[in-house]
């Protein structure tokens, strides 16, 4: 199991990702952008958003650090665009882990299923904190 960093950016994270890969000296591992993911029949995928990076990840001194552009329309507050990420090999855990990051807090995204993760959610505990729990098979994702 891991905790990671997960930043959010209005529209210049490809840009971001890339400096702060550069002034670590490391790469950025991973580029999704929301037009690169499978898109879903019934909600069609605006067009500013195709080329919007979804997911980044870039090795910051032994760490992981992810990095998303928020989706069009979505709240962005500079500041408040940093998330608590864990991920953990162990479903059980991912599910235990959110559940009691809940009690008190906001569910933003229940547990469920996505094409990255067998069980991912997201929520605001009862401190304000934003956090990702995600169930990480250790499969490639394209």
């Amino acid at each position: 199991m891991s905790l990671e960093v997960y930043l959010n950016f209005n529209g210049n994270c490809r840009e971001a990702a890339n400096y702060y890969a550069q002034v670590f000296g490391s790469e950025v591992t991973h580029f999704t952008t929301f037009g690169d993911m499978p898109q879903h029949p019934e909600y069609v995928l605006p067009e500013e958003a195709k080329n919007l990076v979804m997911h980044a990840r870039v090795n910051i001194m032994g760490s992981t650090v992810m990095f998303s552009d928020v989706f069009p329309g979505m709240p962005f507050i500079e500041g408040n665009n940093i998330n608590l990420t864990v991920v953990s090999k162990d479903e059980d855990e991912v599910r235990v882990l959110f559940n009691k990051l809940a009690d008190g807090g906001k569910i933003g995204m229940e547990l469920q299923e996505t094409f990255w993760s067998k069980c991912y959610g997201q929520l605001t505990d009862k401190f304000g904190i934003h956090w990702q729990c995600s169930h990480e098979s250790g499969e490639v994702i394209a």
